[in-house]
């Protein structure tokens, strides 16, 4: 079959943009309201999403507004929502956010491989190292700990959550009633790691799911983030605003996962989009409009302040001059960069800045038709750009009804898009392989 495109739906029920919750299609309790996150994963499974995907945070953030901030400010725990919605869907995955900073890895592979029990084979882990000091001071912690330190952690943290996940062969659950043995005790196996961060002994006490393991799932773009996510992620997610920049990440990826022995085309490339909708140009600008609007302004220097790294004060400064320099912090250095390139390239005053960011946080916002919308990703994907798209819709539920019914329908006629799903697992629909466990090997040698 034919290349296509996979579509990722990341919908936090306050909407993607700080704005959002003041328009009056958006929920103002979408944040906290299950019902409507319900509402959200089966409207993104009628537009035959690959996943439902959320992002975490582990401090509070106020947008700093006179009013109070934005609704970003509270949400459910990813795991345990995707837990309560999967009965209520049927074929999309769950794609949640968890810490390699804050976590141990015996909890989190325990209850990842929880939700991809509950969902029948639906489930991925988003892997963060989690970059800000006021989550830093929730955990024990004076401060972040330094980039390079999050990401070597990192890279142990998943190693030993996907060792874990292996503790169970495929196999292992005999469950003879008759001979009274439940599991085969030779087909269960503790992981005894012990490394610069983690010791763990195993075995996990979660079997396997339909789909072996959940999906990994990473997001750097910074030198270490591209290392872990070359030798470990099964998807990336990524920021750009132009196709050149796009392809540049992209070729870099796949290249070097091919230098780890990995097959590029089980490395899937996904970078975020935050798309305005309309029939026609005009009707799509005049949604952008009157939800840029609706920003109250303190919001919107609060968010270049935490994109920046969070020592960037504006308040006081002409909000139609530039953005001032900033030294960068040890957060998220790539999105830092980013931020910075937008306001450069775009020449961009304050105002304008955070206005174009407010959706999308250094995604790529299209304001278009469905045709043009769908050109776009077209070009993207086709010119090694991308394998796919996180889409970010900008208030719910409405921007999530237009993907789907003009965006969706528009992929669709040009081939680029199922027209149904190819499987029941996450795996099956992203088109990647079923991940043997490392103790499949030798039992089928000696039976051979």
């Amino acid at each position: 079959m034919a290349r296509q495109i996979k579509l990722g739906a990341f919908l936090p029920g306050g909407g993607q943009h700080i704005a959002a919750w003041r328009h009056p299609d958006q929920p103002l309790d979408g944040a906290t309201n299950l019902k409507f996150h319900i509402e959200l994963a089966q409207t993104a499974e009628r537009g035959l999403f690959d996943a439902y995907f959320l992002a975490d945070g582990l401090a509070v953030a106020f947008g700093g507004g006179v009013e109070g901030g934005n609704a970003r400010v509270v949400g459910f725990e990813p795991v345990t929502l995707f837990s309560a919605i999967a009965p209520f869907t049927t074929h999309i995955g769950f794609i949640a956010t968890a810490s390699t900073t804050y976590e141990e890895p015996y909890a989190l592979a325990r209850k990842f491989a929880s939700l991809d029990l509950i969902s029948g084979g639906r489930a991925g882990w988003n892997v963060v190292t989690t970059a800000t000091e006021a989550a830093a001071r929730n955990f024990n912690r004076d401060r972040q700990l330094p980039h390079a330190a999050r990401y070597r952690r990192a890279a142990e943290h998943v190693a030993v959550v996907k060792a874990l996940w292996e503790s169970f062969e495929d196999d292992a659950f005999v469950r003879d009633r008759d001979r009274g043995v439940y599991f085969d005790v030779d087909k269960v196996h503790r992981i005894d790691h012990q490394g610069e961060h983690f010791k763990v002994e195993g075995p996990l006490n979660v079997l396997r799911s339909a789909q072996g393991h959940p999906v990994i799932v990473q997001a750097g773009q910074s030198e270490d983030g591209r290392d872990l996510a070359a030798s470990t992620a099964e998807v990336i997610f990524t920021a750009h605003q132009k196709l050149e920049t796009a392809q540049d990440f992209y070729r870099d990826i796949k290249t070097r996962a091919t230098g780890l022995g990995r097959d590029p085309a089980h490395v899937l490339v996904m970078p975020g989009v935050s798309p305005f909708i309309g029939r026609t140009r005009a009707e799509a600008q005049e949604k952008y409009e009157k939800l840029t609007g609706l920003i109250v302004e303190e919001d919107g220097l609060a968010l270049i302040k935490a994109l920046t790294g969070g020592e960037l004060d504006l308040r006081g400064l002409d909000l139609d001059g530039p953005l001032p320099p900033v030294a960068p912090t040890e957060g998220m250095k790539s999105r830092q960069a980013l931020i910075r390139q937008i306001a450069d390239e775009n020449s961009f005053s304050i105002r304008q800045l955070y206005q174009w960011i407010a959706s999308a946080r250094g995604h790529f916002t299209l304001v278009g038709s469905a045709v043009e919308i769908a050109d776009t990703l077209q070009d993207w994907f086709e010119n090694e750009g991308a394998d796919g798209f996180n889409i970010l819709p900008p208030w719910l539920p409405t921007g999530l009804n237009d993907f789907v019914d003009l965006v969706i329908p528009e992929l669709q006629r040009r081939g680029l898009f199922r027209t149904a799903y190819e499987g029941r697992t996450l795996r099956d629909n992203l088109g990647l392989p079923y991940p043997h466990t490392r103790w499949r090997q030798p039992y089928a040698a000696a039976a051979e």
